[in-house]
């Protein structure tokens, strides 16, 4: 899964909506030239940005953020708990790892069709649905007792992971002025930097004091604050122009998404193909103790954050540029890893510096999916 990153000058949800309505020839200006019928709604259907006049509801995009950070949390705490997870279920490393696999499977056929199969409910009651799917699947983690019904509980993870991502970021623009979008967006991609940033390295630590079973156990809980949050905070919200099959069809149809999902399923396999046994490099290679373990996913998280930011204004240059920069970048510390990781220092630094490059990912897709599918930011966020 993605995060929501600060987009750099020129390609800002502000910007698009502040456009005043534009005629059939001045989208067909755009890359990829629309149908009539899309290109006479466009601006009017653009992720039903709040009007104007409309009072900010932060409290519900805190709360927004908050959900975020617990889903995220909950889809990167094996990589810090692998190892305990493999000894605790008598599975190798390599099954264990097998949980994040069907995370991300799981997940992106959800933020593809929830959407779609939800298009006639208030989307605050999918909301408040997909968070306890979320804590459900944390308890039945925390309770598994082999590996069938542990990856039953990633499965029910995936479905909650890529619902609410596919659904959060657009909702997020309703909540809020036009003047306020890029606000509202940087505090829903705070919920993903905290959970890099504290998520996995209060993981690996927590797991050492009171076991992987209990470090789930306050996965659950916290879905339950953050859903008692949305419960609190957040207004109706009934579905507008409904996703359909159809508007799939029509986004898959222009050749520069279609070049963009095949970039994200390459590049982001191989990231998380990796990252999910950091740990157990980190033991056997350098041989790292659990508090080493704890600084070093912590340092990737602060590289994230930064790269992050790096990586808008690399995209501002080129959003090509930044996505092809990254994925070179974290090859190249793959192969600096597995030839000088035995060295503590050589290992630490990689991984910070993985994280930062992993930082240019969501603000490069974002921008490019934004650039060719801003008329169905919902629908498109799913494909991301």
């Amino acid at each position: 899964m993605l995060q929501m990153s600060p987009e750099p000058p020129g390609t800002s949800f502000e910007t698009a909506a502040a456009r005043p309505p534009q005629d059939e020839g001045s989208f067909r200006s755009l890359e990829h030239p629309m149908s009539d019928s899309l290109s006479a709604t466009a601006d009017a259907e653009l992720v039903g940005i709040a009007p104007e006049e409309r009072t900010a509801a932060w409290p519900a995009v805190f709360a927004l953020s908050m959900g975020v950070f617990a889903l995220v949390s909950a889809e990167f705490l094996p990589a810090s708990v692998l190892t305990s997870i493999a000894a605790d279920l008598s599975i190798s490393v390599g099954a264990a790892g097998q949980t994040v696999t069907v995370t991300s499977l799981v997940g992106v056929a959800a933020a593809i069709f929830t959407p779609i199969l939800t298009s006639r409910f208030d989307r605050r009651l999918v909301l408040w649905s997909l968070l306890s799917l979320l804590a459900l699947s944390s308890l039945v983690t925390a309770l598994a007792n082999g590996f069938a019904m542990l990856l039953a509980a990633r499965f029910l993870l995936g479905l909650a992971l890529g619902g609410f991502w596919s659904m959060a970021p657009a909702l997020t623009l309703r909540l809020v002025p036009a003047q306020s979008v890029p606000r509202a967006l940087a505090l829903i991609s705070a919920g993903v930097s905290a959970a890099f940033i504290g998520g996995g390295p209060l993981g690996a630590y927590l797991d050492s004091l009171i076991g992987w079973r209990m470090v789930f156990g306050l996965s659950a809980g916290l879905a339950g604050v953050a859903l008692l949050a949305l419960l609190a905070t957040m207004p109706p919200l009934p579905p507008q122009t409904a996703p359909r099959l159809g508007t799939l069809g029509i986004l898959l149809a222009r050749p520069s998404i279609r070049l963009m999902l095949i970039s994200v399923l390459v590049i982001i396999s191989g990231q998380f193909t990796g990252f999910t046994y950091i740990r157990p490099f980190l033991e056997h290679a350098p041989q790292l103790g659990v508090t080493a373990i704890t600084v070093v996913l912590l340092g990737y998280g602060l590289g994230n954050v930064v790269g992050n930011f790096a990586g808008g204004a690399v995209a501002g240059r080129g959003v090509k540029l930044a996505i092809v920069s990254f994925a070179l970048a974290i090859g190249v510390l793959a192969l600096v890893m597995l030839q000088f990781g035995a060295s503590p220092i050589v290992a630490g630094i990689a991984v910070a510096l993985w994280g930062f490059a992993f930082g240019f990912a969501p603000v490069g897709f974002q921008t490019w999916m934004v650039r060719v599918a801003a008329d169905h930011a919902e629908s498109a966020s799913g494909l991301v």
